[in-house]
């Protein structure tokens, strides 16, 4: 019987005779030269191009338009915009009271402040308790908190010179904190980097049991690296994108390790079939593009999604990562291959694989997948025990951290910030500031100074045209704190009523209340839109609607359990409380767009092997030549995100913590246990309304046996 191709196979045959006859240059004697020498060439000049770009500085934290930014852009328009004030905390080094002696020598350092200040220092005001003093000084910020850190260090340095004897002090308030950020920002990049290539290189050098094979995707990966991050700085650059680089090379090494990974295991596997090694290349190279194609856009897709974020940090991230990706991806396709070309079979040295090899592949992933496939139901339920016990991590979570949890590196701002709570009203540091128009600003005072934690309330300058005025109001609760954060509410209350005073609400405490709010927005919103672009690839990849739906409440529920083990062990082992603002919605999106890249190098290779084998027998035969890649992968991109850790920031750190642990429960329990449970539980009907087409002389019927070895 003659069985007459439809229009969608001609073009898919078209398809492969292409990628075939590309891959056979991509993997010649000559081709994998020409390719390399390109390779070469390409990077040359794009590393010209944009080795001089910078992306912008790291500011901001609310939504564009929420009331504390247009508090901020108001403040612009003062005399003396650019200043800011640092406060000198002093206390005696026995804790006892001052003594005139000690006040009279802080009054002497007034005019060291004023020779590093941009205006007249006051002070000292001493605590009701006599214990602390307080020297404020006016400082001229920079562009940036890497500027202003160098100011900041200036004047650290005089008043440690010219401290009184006995007494000790800090500098501290809100350019300080700016300062001490970027001080423990340098040079955390370049460890985090170091970091990252030590891992992958041990565990590289441990999963292909090799001195030389390592090297190769390390390099690849290294050199993608370094380019994606110049040009996402010029990308951030260009569309004014605010972005941590640190999450973007981490996502880079992570996902290009993965790809590569991928295509070595196919291409060792090929090798064991036949002699030519450039044939075995190009073998594994047609074979593997459609997988690391579909896991890489989903990834790309789900992270331009973020361009829906309302929170800069948050939406800017989005290009700068899909780039970087991409990046990634050309690297690993084109770049890879020809360098495994040029050395050949001998760079597995000493383990070379040779044809008659592939009877023992993935012996011990069969057995597992077997046991699963026998006792799907069982299998099924404990899966999903573990996940159900690890989401009840979420039960008493919070999010929000204060200031002096942010920040993993305890810092001198830190500790004169707890110095001046400790004697002071704590929202000395960090005043709440009203704008509002010039005729209402007593008004305006008066009605702040009515509201529960306020300790004083003023006008503090008019713009040049006297059309405005900023009322600076001092709680005295701590900022970051679910109290100052209540407060914040009650004053916005409060003014927001004057008829003609257009009072707007901002400060450091007040963006804080409007980024948690920001951020809540983005998880509501990017959350389903991430799992839309995931359905609709996988729906295209797998032409079914069952399984998609399937794999992704999988997705969805390994994520759940990712954030609740995460937050769980970050309160016992760390100390930490509350995970801050924005990890929820970037561990949501990276664990759920991550876990489709394994989803995908499974199911791709189990529709495949279906084929010829049928569903509950091709999941088994897949699980047991990618459960090693697979599980050397999700090691790998584990590692890597753990990596985050060395950085100084508490949020990488939690969402280092969060996505290594999702990732490592995505790799070990979900494909190797929940989904291959859920497909021999599924058989056919996983593939509706789609049906398996049997390649020539072979049959997609199911085995009566639920467990078959292939071999």
């Amino acid at each position: 019987m003659f069985r007459i191709a439809v229009p969608g196979e001609v073009d898919g045959m078209a398809g492969s005779l292409a990628r075939s006859r590309f891959s056979d240059r991509l993997t010649s004697r000559r081709g994998a030269w020409i390719a390399l020498g390109v390779a070469v060439l390409v990077m040359v000049v794009l590393f010209g191009v944009f080795g001089g770009a910078h992306a912008p500085a790291r500011t901001g934290q609310a939504p564009v338009g929420s009331e504390s930014m247009q508090v901020s852009e108001l403040m612009e328009q003062f005399p003396n915009a650019d200043r800011q004030s640092v406060l000198v905390v002093a206390s005696r080094e026995d804790g006892a009271e001052l003594s005139d002696a000690d006040v009279q020598a802080l009054t002497g350092l007034l005019p060291v402040l004023d020779a590093q200040s941009a205006g007249e220092s006051s002070g000292p005001m001493v605590s009701e308790d006599g214990r602390a003093a307080v020297l404020v000084t006016p400082i001229t910020v920079g562009a940036d908190n890497t500027e202003t850190a160098e100011v900041i260090k200036e004047l650290r340095g005089e008043v440690s010179a010219n401290a009184p004897a006995g007494l000790v002090l800090h500098v501290t308030g809100g350019p300080a904190f700016g300062a001490d950020v970027a001080a423990a920002f340098e040079g955390a990049d370049f460890t985090l980097l170091l970091v990252t290539i030590l891992i992958v290189a041990i565990l590289l050098i441990v999963t292909y049991r090799s001195p030389v094979l390592w090297l190769l995707p390390l390099i690849v990966v290294a050199l993608a690296d370094g380019l994606a991050g110049r040009v996402t700085a010029a990308a951030g650059s260009f569309w004014n994108l605010e972005f941590d680089a640190g999450i973007v090379s981490v996502l880079v090494f992570g996902a290009g390790t993965n790809y590569a990974l991928l295509l070595i295991s196919r291409y060792r596997e090929e090798l064991q079939r036949t002699e030519d090694d450039r044939v075995a290349l190009s073998t594994a190279w047609r074979k593997t593009v459609p997988a690391i194609l579909a896991s890489n856009f989903t990834v790309v897709l789900a992270l331009l999604t973020l361009l829906f974020a309302t929170i800069p940090m948050t939406r800017g991230l989005g290009v700068p990562a899909a780039l970087g990706l991409l990046i990634a991806l050309v690297a690993v396709l084109f770049v890879l291959p020809p360098f495994l070309a040029v050395c050949g079979r001998r760079v597995f040295w000493p383990f070379i694989p040779r044809p008659g090899q592939e009877a023992n592949q993935g012996r011990a992933w069969r057995a597992v997948a077997s046991h699963v496939s026998e006792r799907p139901v069982a299998s099924l339920l404990a899966g999903l025990a573990l996940l159900a016990v690890m989401a009840t991590g979420l039960f008493g979570t919070s999010v929000g951290l204060d200031q002096l949890e942010k920040f993993r590196v305890q810092s001198e701002s830190a500790t004169g910030l707890e110095m001046l709570s400790a004697h002071f009203p704590p929202g000395e540091a960090q005043p709440i500031w009203i704008i509002t128009d010039s005729e209402a600003a007593g008004e305006v005072a008066s009605a702040a100074s009515e509201v529960e934690g306020v300790v004083r309330a003023h006008p503090a300058g008019t713009t040049d045209d006297g059309s405005l005025t900023k009322v600076m109001v001092t709680g005295e609760y701590s900022p970051g704190t679910e109290q100052s954060l209540a407060q914040i509410t009650e004053l916005r209350d409060a003014v927001h009523p004057i008829s003609g005073a257009e009072a707007l609400v901002g400060g450091a405490v007040a963006t804080e209340l409007d980024a948690r709010a920001g951020n809540e927005h983005d998880l509501l919103l990017i959350a389903p839109l991430v799992l839309a672009v995931s359905f609709l690839v996988l729906l295209f990849l797998l032409r079914s609607l069952v399984a998609p739906v399937l794999l992704l409440l999988v997705n969805l529920a390994s994520a759940v359990a990712a954030i609740g083990a995460g937050a769980w062990l970050s309160r016992v082992l760390f100390g930490q409380q509350a995970l801050d603002l924005q990890v929820p919605i970037l561990a949501f999106l990276f664990l759920v767009a991550l876990g489709i890249d394994y989803t995908i190098f499974l199911v791709h290779r189990a529709r495949t092997e279906a084929t010829r084998l049928g569903t509950r027998a091709g999941m088994v035969e897949a699980v047991a030549h990618t459960g090693s890649v697979i599980t050397s992968a999700g090691i790998v991109l584990a590692a890597v995100f753990a990596a985050l850790g060395v950085l100084p920031l508490v949020t990488l750190g939690q969402l280092g913590l969060i996505v290594g642990i999702g990732v490592l429960v995505d790799t070990l329990v979900v494909r190797t246990v929940i989904v291959p449970a859920i497909f021999s539980l599924a058989g056919d009907r996983i593939w509706w309304p789609g049906k398996l087409h049997a390649r020539q002389g072979e049959s997609t019927h199911e085995s009566r046996t639920p467990s078959i070895d292939v071999h």
